[in-house]
């Protein structure tokens, strides 16, 4: 069992979440955290009041349905959105829970988008008139882009949906990818009338979202290693996305999965311009994962910077870059906390920054919640930064 690993961060608090340490995204809202769970604890959705950042109270938790994982959860309005996709079963529920979080730690369930298929993977949801979100539909091979109308959140309603030719095999499509990928939607992150796109096998594809109802693509772009590209992070007022792989297999039995630095200024020619440091260390042999994954996704009423990235690594921890000169990065920060008991490494996954920066990660698999601050070096900098 691996130590904890500090620099430029040190531990708040931990919860292991009633038991429940599965965890995956969380939202912060006034002084309800909510924190979605994998799956395998069979738990939905925590809340936790964090009211004492150093020390969080549990409040309430509701199980996932049967069959179904509740991984993703997003707050904006006054609404909580949490997805749910089938999880190791032949029967679950597919589609996108509504609730009214006027009263932070008495959500009330007032709506349901139901879309059929595998479900919906992952959701953005800033607040306005539309969500956004990945999800397996019927006759579709893997996940889509569909754009959800939340006017009236009581019954959502599909305002548009993209996908790559080849995907509606039930239409008679062809895929024309190489064997062995899939090219499908984890997400997309929106500015203006754009919609960054982590496009799997496929990459990065940009696209032009002035007709909601017909998004249309302005571009795209791939790389020789990698793959499973997760997020296309907009790094506002820079032309420069920050996009992150997802590392897959565990013990770094694939090629490695990192932080790319995208130039948009030319947007129909995006180009890679540099690669964030990778952790140096014996990370490929302490267990699982090691790579990329999760960005901090500088929402609205959080804290937001052009220049820092937070970014989870799996057993590599929470690490955080400074990319001010966006073609040489530099790690800042990171933090890995001790491994849990009878867990083979730790698997950081989720991560969340407010805007007094408290800064919240999530373990996958058994760890639940750490909390943490920035030291007093590390704090000048992200104020320095921040937007």
């Amino acid at each position: 069992m691996h130590a904890e690993d500090a620099d430029g961060l040190r531990l708040v608090a931990h919860h292991d979440l009633g038991g429940f340490g599965d965890g995956m995204q969380i939202m912060r809202h006034h002084d309800a955290l909510y924190v979605a769970h994998f799956g395998p604890s069979g738990m939905g959705t925590s809340i936790l009041d964090v009211s004492r950042i150093d020390a969080p109270v549990l409040v309430d938790q509701w199980r996932a349905p049967a069959g179904t994982h509740t991984h993703k959860t997003q707050v904006a309005d006054d609404l909580l959105l949490v997805n749910y996709e089938r999880f190791r079963s032949e029967s679950w529920e597919a589609g996108m829970a509504v609730y009214d979080v006027a009263e932070p730690f008495a959500p009330r369930r007032i709506g349901f988008w139901e879309c059929g298929g595998l479900g919906v993977h992952r959701i953005v949801w800033e607040g306005g008139r539309y969500a956004y979100v990945s999800a397996t539909l019927d006759g579709f091979e893997d996940r889509i882009w569909v754009i959800v109308d939340m006017s009236d959140p009581e019954q959502p309603v599909e305002a548009g949906r993209w996908w790559w030719p080849g995907q509606n095999t039930g239409a008679g499509e062809v895929p024309d990818w190489p064997e062995g990928q899939s090219w499908n939607t984890h997400h997309a992150m929106v500015s203006g009338d754009r919609a960054y796109v982590g496009f799997w096998d496929g990459g990065l594809v940009i696209l032009d979202i002035s007709d909601i109802s017909h998004p249309a693509v302005v571009s795209h772009l791939n790389w020789d290693e990698g793959g499973n590209t997760h997020t296309a992070l907009p790094l506002e007022g820079r032309n420069l996305l920050a996009v992150t792989d997802e590392a897959l297999a565990n013990d770094c039995d694939e090629p490695p999965h990192m932080v790319r630095i995208v130039d948009i200024s030319d947007e129909r020619n995006p180009e890679v311009v540099s690669i964030c440091p990778v952790p140096e260390g014996d990370f490929c042999d302490r267990g699982l994962r090691f790579g990329a994954h999760n960005l901090h996704e500088n929402r609205p009423g959080t804290y937001r910077s052009a220049e820092v990235l937070f970014v989870t690594y799996f057993n590599g921890g929470l690490r955080v870059y400074d990319v001010a000169d966006a073609a040489h990065p530099r790690e800042l920060a990171h933090y890995i906390p001790q491994c849990p008991p009878q867990q083979p490494a730790i698997q950081i996954n989720d991560v969340f920054v407010d805007t007094e920066l408290n800064i919240f990660v999530t373990d996958r698999v058994n760890g639940g919640l750490y909390v943490l601050a920035a030291d007093e070096a590390l704090t000048s900098r992200l104020v320095a930064a921040s937007l």
